[in-house]
């Protein structure tokens, strides 16, 4: 086993070291006609944090975020979401050039921003490398919340949780306060997901919560909430817009829609929304500081509005 007490020191020391040449630049004016109004708040479950109720997704289709020929596209979408008043950012080691484009914007904000991150490795060691390699790339010398990233095999599961296995690391980590808070995500099986919140004591849980979620036979809205609300777990979702296949015809109308369905969902904190342009970003924004909490009755008529999608819109169940 290498001495964690070294790598910490060598990690503070570097992060300090790549801070120092990030400047502090100013936030950008607030132009565009969105409201001044802030977006409404949520605890994140038991990490005890209170998050805006949109976080900035870091990777997607079209979004330059991931994209290593879109730095300045990126850097103007991440400085734009922090003047906007988002502060949760997520991202992930796999996530291209993601990490490397927060890298070099979110260091001057550091201390007001929830900075979320994943490992896709199952074993101890290779967890401990993708971490470190995620510190360096976003100029920090630590996590808010680090994640098991797309856990979908009850297979997995075992791995994580062996002798060797990815937990330890995320254990390692925490109590090395390099890490604050640990998450699992998936969007492939309940079943798996709920398996892992029962093995281990997570502060939160990163899954698909959309209009067209509840038409699926393993759904994660009835799956996974109670059990998370139960176990005090913060609940992120995602695929809110299902990268934009709910929009399509027959389907929703806006993001207003799909963001309202998915924030009336009780249990649940937070949603992270990639945007592909400044403006798309303006629009999510716009949509969350509007957010009302909708009735029973306008979650059902949306419900019925997405049942002839569902089965194209919920793609993402495929990935593993």
């Amino acid at each position: 086993m290498r001495e964690r007490k070294t790598r910490r020191n060598f990690l503070l020391s570097s992060a300090a070291v790549a801070s120092s040449i990030v400047t502090a630049d100013a936030l950008i004016n607030n132009t565009s006609g969105i409201p001044s109004a802030t977006m409404p708040e949520r605890v994140l479950g038991r990490t005890g944090i209170k998050v805006p109720i949109l976080g900035l997704g870091g990777a997607g289709t079209n979004t330059p975020i991931d994209k290593p020929d879109k730095e300045r596209e990126a850097v103007a979408i991440i400085e734009r979401a922090i003047a906007l008043g988002i502060r949760y950012f997520d991202t992930a080691s796999s996530y291209g050039a993601s990490e490397l484009h927060l890298g070099k914007v979110l260091p001057a904000h550091r201390a007001k921003i929830f900075l979320a991150s994943k490992t896709a490795k199952r074993d101890r060691d290779g967890a401990w490398q993708e971490l470190e390699s995620s510190l360096k790339r976003l100029n920090t010398d630590h996590l808010d919340l680090w994640q098991l990233h797309h856990v979908s095999f009850l297979q997995e599961i075992d791995t994580i949780f062996s002798a060797s296995g990815a937990i330890k690391a995320l254990e390692e980590a925490m109590q090395q306060k390099i890490v604050r808070f640990a998450g699992i995500t998936g969007h492939h099986d309940t079943q798996v997901i709920a398996e892992g919140i029962r093995r281990f004591q997570f502060h939160t849980t990163l899954i698909p919560i959309n209009a067209v979620e509840n038409h699926h036979s393993d759904s994660f809205i009835p799956a996974i909430l109670p059990l998370a609300k139960q176990e005090n777990l913060g609940v992120i979702a995602m695929k809110v817009p299902a990268y934009g296949k709910l929009f399509q015809t027959g389907g929703l109308a806006n993001i207003q829609q799909a963001l309202g369905y998915t924030l009336s969902q009780s249990g649940v904190h937070c949603c992270i929304i990639a945007a592909d342009s400044v403006q798309q970003l303006e629009e999510n924004v716009q949509a969350a500081v509007s957010y009302q909490p909708l009735t029973n009755q306008q979650l059902a008529t949306i419900e019925q509005r997405t049942n002839g999608i569902w089965q194209d819109s919920t793609f993402y169940r495929s990935w593993n």
